[in-house]
């Protein structure tokens, strides 16, 4: 490990994912688009010493677990889906902090809103 490195991010933009999640039975009934941006901070140990991609976290890993975890369930509230993704980090992943930005488009506003987004900050809890 190079030393004075203090600190390993992986910044995710644009996880995109079709669901059903809406306040509303209607805005339920028909999927539609979200987008998350991810930006996770990992144990500094987890930096590849070689220029091996085996040695590299999978980034995939990542992104698949926030469109699994998207489509899984259907959830009234963005913000309760927000809390379920980074939940689902913590538990799943070495992450230690994590933003998520979770946005929803055409969310049914009376004036005109092009998306909503929620975004939630966290660390792993102690154990």
């Amino acid at each position: 490990m190079a030393p004075g490195i203090t600190r390993y991010a992986i910044r995710l933009d644009g996880i995109r994912f079709r669901a059903r999640h809406g306040a509303s039975d209607a805005e339920r009934d028909l999927p539609q688009d979200f987008v998350a941006d991810l930006d996770v901070t990992l144990p500094v140990e987890r930096l590849p010493a070689t220029d091996e991609r085996s040695a590299v976290y999978d980034y995939d890993a990542l992104a698949s677990l926030v469109v699994r975890e998207g489509t899984s369930a259907s959830y009234r509230l963005l913000e309760t889906l927000a809390r379920r993704l980074l939940e689902r980090l913590f538990a799943d992943t070495p992450v230690l902090e994590a933003t998520l930005r979770l946005r929803k488009f055409g969310p049914p506003t009376t004036a005109s809103v092009d998306a909503a987004a929620i975004e939630l900050s966290g660390t792993r809890p102690s154990r």
